[in-house]
């Protein structure tokens, strides 16, 4: 880890503290995926199982959750990765260039079409093109990806001429696939030759285990970006990021960062995660809930806020401290870094039962196995 990563007071590092290891890939292929949860520890198994077999992958999740992240590394550790990755965004262009962008024209096609050009399938012959928002793609130009998916064919713009091409597609969408079947804006016979095999990314909020890692990432990089000094990761800030539901995902999480790196000032940056709070809070945007032991706060109470906060992520740490060490008073203390008195302190107080912990260690790597970059 970066020592960044080492400054953040967080789960992440206590693993690492108490003896997980770093795991790493040949030429460094997986170094853009962070999976201190088992849910991303189990996407990664998943992409190293399925990359090497040429088949269409299909990816599933919210906007920002990383499937383009996850769409190159799949490239990366196939045997097309000497080839071209290629992406296009579907909701980008309207359907007469996304049709010319994605399958080429003839001279004359249409008006301004001076000499032919290649699309994105010609471009990417016996390499990997990434079709995002998928699910925006016109019904229309949808049959057209059919043929292509079935017979390794289509024809330019302005052509009858078959081009023949051997691509690989990965496709994704943050849509719900069954609705818009449901609505005929979809294909179904499209959606099952796409879905070969279907990798469903998480939401932030449901792998909170990588946010400690992400942050010591997205502060290493953007401090290099924006020649900036990395600025350390207080308990309170690492609290208040592990709370918050985090609704725009990693992308709000890094940019959340640069903002922090910018401005240079903590409770400045926590002052603006409040205002997050209120704002998702205010409509249909989820929202962690508070932690039932802490009464709620007032709105625009700030430290009341970052109290409770930073209460939930220390019984979190806490408990998953005792998990590693199967109930050890003592090893859990190290791990978290303060005295046995002040851990049985806070097991009282928060009402944290270790003897439930007693017995077989959990194994580390269900906590720490961490890969330093993100997605």
């Amino acid at each position: 880890m970066t020592n960044v990563v080492r400054s953040i007071d967080g789960l992440a590092y206590r693993a690492k503290e108490y003896g997980a290891q770093t795991q790493t890939a040949a030429g460094n292929i997986e170094s853009g995926f962070v999976a201190e949860s088992s849910v991303m520890r189990d996407i990664l198994k998943q992409v190293r199982q399925i990359a090497e077999f040429d088949i269409p992958v299909l990816l599933l999740g919210e906007s920002g959750t990383g499937k383009g992240i996850v769409a190159n590394m799949i490239h990366e550790l196939s045997g097309r990765s000497a080839e071209r990755f290629m992406k296009i965004n579907c909701a980008a262009l309207p359907s007469e260039l996304l049709e010319s962008e994605l399958f080429g024209y003839e001279a004359g096609a249409f008006t301004g079409a001076i000499k032919a050009k290649a699309g994105k399938f010609e471009a990417c012959h016996r390499g990997t093109i990434f079709l995002d928002e998928i699910a925006e793609m016109p019904i229309g130009l949808q049959a057209k990806l059919l043929h292509v998916l079935q017979d390794g064919e289509f024809s330019r713009l302005g052509s009858h001429t078959p081009t023949h091409v051997d691509v690989r597609v990965i496709a994704a969408t943050n849509t719900t696939i069954s609705q818009a079947i449901a609505a005929g804006t979809f294909r179904r016979d499209l959606y099952y030759r796409l879905n070969v095999y279907t990798i469903c990314l998480p939401p932030l909020r449901e792998r909170r285990e990588d946010i400690p890692s992400l942050l010591g990432h997205f502060i290493d990089y953007w401090s290099g970006q924006i020649d900036r000094p990395p600025l350390p990761v207080s308990n309170m800030l690492l609290a208040a990021c592990m709370e918050y539901a985090w609704p725009g995902n990693i992308r709000e999480l890094e940019n959340f960062v640069r903002r922090y790196l910018i401005i240079g000032d903590e409770s400045q940056a926590l002052r603006q995660l409040q205002q997050d709070v209120t704002v998702y809070s205010a409509g249909p945007v989820p929202v962690a809930p508070p932690v039932e032991s802490a009464p709620p706060s007032r709105p625009g109470d700030l430290k009341q806020e970052v109290r409770r906060l930073k209460e939930g992520a220390e019984k979190t740490a806490i408990t998953r401290a005792l998990a590693m060490t199967g109930g050890n008073r003592t090893e859990a203390a190290r791990i978290l870094h303060i005295s046995v008195r002040a851990l049985q302190y806070k097991i009282r107080n928060f009402g944290v039962e270790s003897a439930g912990f007693r017995g077989k260690p959990a194994p580390v790597e269900q906590i720490g196995a961490s890969f330093g970059q993100h997605i």
